[in-house]
């Protein structure tokens, strides 16, 4: 594989001074992004799934948590998102063709950690649509040995009203050529900064939200609005049909907060009661950004997500390696 460098915002990132990004080509011709950050003893290396709208920076800081014990990390910019490759016209409107081409982004940036000599073993976090997508990956086999999941996007949350009319008007759009189209009740501006601090649903910490709305202010091409009618019908079918398969036999330790808003917490307690070895973790009055929460709870999904890591350092199950 040949790595091109990429721009990186080192100055809003805030991670480990090694923060380095490349382009990387997908095998269907999509140009994404990966950044990655070194540590001074490695024991083997994050790979950071991020959510819906965000961007590799937006990891910088928790690219230093895992540094501080002893984990390299990998971040991606999905297809539609961050500086990837946007697919429409429209790039306020988050897109995606079909929810398993992210598939494809993954195995570039596979392809990349391998390239760049990044040390294994490979451990995995996957962010709200992050967590979708790297359902789908541990259970096709990614090489990982173990998993954590952050609000991970099993369900969106939405009132028994709301989800029949998701469902009709995504399908329509399809029929409609109006998929591109961002979903009612979305914005084209990016959420943190369409809405201030107070009332906010992605944490509780005043410092950590400014850091993300720095982020996207200083740096615009970042910045993502809604999704368009046609994402929302991927996803929707993705998350429907991930819910039919049983989990994998992996390590799994997933966060949750209680005053979730954005996923569905009904259907992570139902993942997780059937997942062979997994554990449910609720943090109390946490918000949807479980590692950007007040500092006593970041220290503790970091320090909980290390042990897990540590404690499989040398795990040779057969999901690895089948993998």
């Amino acid at each position: 594989m040949t790595l091109h460098p990429a721009p990186f915002h080192a100055d809003v990132a805030k991670g480990p001074e090694s923060g380095t990004a490349h382009w990387v080509m997908t095998q269907d011709g999509v140009r994404i992004r990966v950044a990655h950050w070194r540590a001074a003893e490695e024991k083997g290396t994050v790979l950071m799934f991020p959510g819906r709208t965000e961007y590799v920076e937006k990891y910088g800081r928790a690219a230093g948590e895992f540094a501080q014990r002893g984990y390299a990390m990998l971040a991606i910019d999905w297809r539609g998102q961050g500086l990837a490759d946007r697919l429409i016209d429209d790039r306020a409107a988050g897109y995606v063709t079909a929810f398993t081409d992210y598939q494809t982004d993954i195995a570039a940036a596979l392809d990349a950690a391998a390239a760049l000599d990044l040390p294994k073993p490979y451990f995995l976090i996957g962010h709200s649509m992050g967590g979708c997508i790297g359902l789908r990956a541990v259970m096709s086999g990614l090489p990982v040995n173990a998993a954590v999941f952050s609000a991970p996007m099993w369900g969106i949350l939405m009132s028994a009203v709301t989800r029949p009319a998701a469902w009709a008007m995504s399908w329509g759009s399809k029929r409609t050529g109006m998929g591109h189209k961002l979903a009612p009740g979305t914005k084209p501006e990016t959420y943190v900064l369409a809405e201030p601090f107070q009332g906010n649903t992605l944490t509780r910490d005043p410092e950590m939200y400014r850091y993300m709305q720095d982020q996207v202010g200083t740096y615009p091409d970042l910045a993502l609005g809604g999704p368009s009618l046609h994402w929302l019908h991927e996803a929707l079918t993705e998350m429907r049909d991930l819910a039919r398969r049983p989990a994998p036999d992996l390590p799994c330790t997933t966060f949750l907060g209680d005053n979730e808003q954005i996923v569905d917490p009904a259907r992570i307690h139902q993942r997780m009661a059937s997942w062979p070895g997994g554990t449910l973790e609720l943090l109390k009055d946490g918000e949807h950004e479980v590692m950007m929460e007040v500092p006593e709870t970041r220290r503790y999904v970091f320090d909980t997500s290390a042990a897990l890591f540590d404690s499989h350092l040398n795990n040779g199950s057969a999901h690895r390696a089948s993998a």
